[in-house]
């Protein structure tokens, strides 16, 4: 491979006064890099934990919410039905009055499982506040580090280049929202896994 001999002439190094506060800052982030990978791996383990919490709280209260629906669409058939008959006996009354009784005891239990599913939900997050500072620290790391690298590329680039001149990978990983999936697409989604 040949290479063009304006890209070829490397400038001499920067004197070395000027590199020293630049050195000094990246040997003190090399030293932060491993507590912050460190921290970052947490948070992801706590975010899958917390994730997994929240999944496991839905799928057990989707029955009792299926389950509930159903017994107030069978007592709203049968209410329709007796409304329907020219007579009402007081026994049909009384019964009615029972069907209606029961499914209120029902819908009681069902909002006090429900309250205890979201508090399970609401403590499964409890990590965020933790989470936000470590992200905030790491990102400050990660910033620090970028400048003074970007300087170290600045001084090292070969006569003639520019930044522009060095293939840089598109990052795969968090999407930003201008990447961000649609609504149609996460609809799509949520309707492919039943919900």
């Amino acid at each position: 491979m040949q290479v063009d001999a304006a890209h070829a002439a490397i400038p001499s190094p920067c004197p070395q006064a000027s590199r020293l506060p630049v050195a000094a800052e990246l040997r003190q982030v090399s030293r932060e890099m491993p507590d912050a990978c460190e921290r970052l791996e947490y948070v992801g383990k706590m975010t899958e934990k917390a994730a997994n919490k929240v999944l496991a709280s839905i799928d057990a209260a989707k029955p009792a919410c299926e389950q509930l629906v159903k017994r107030g669409e069978d007592l709203a058939a049968v209410m329709r039905r007796q409304a329907d008959q020219p007579e009402m006996t007081i026994e049909k009354a009384r019964a009615l009055m029972r069907m209606c009784a029961d499914y209120v005891d029902n819908t009681t239990k069902f909002a006090r499982q429900q309250n205890d599913c979201l508090t399970d939900i609401m403590m499964a997050q409890d990590f965020q506040d933790l989470s936000g500072q470590v992200i905030k620290k790491v990102t400050d790391i990660l910033l620090r580090a970028e400048a003074e690298l970007r300087h170290i590329v600045e001084d090292e680039l070969p006569s003639g280049w520019s930044e522009a001149d060095i293939v840089q990978p598109e990052l795969a990983g968090v999407q930003t929202p201008d990447r961000a999936m649609q609504q149609d697409d996460v609809d799509a989604l949520l309707a492919a896994m039943d919900f």
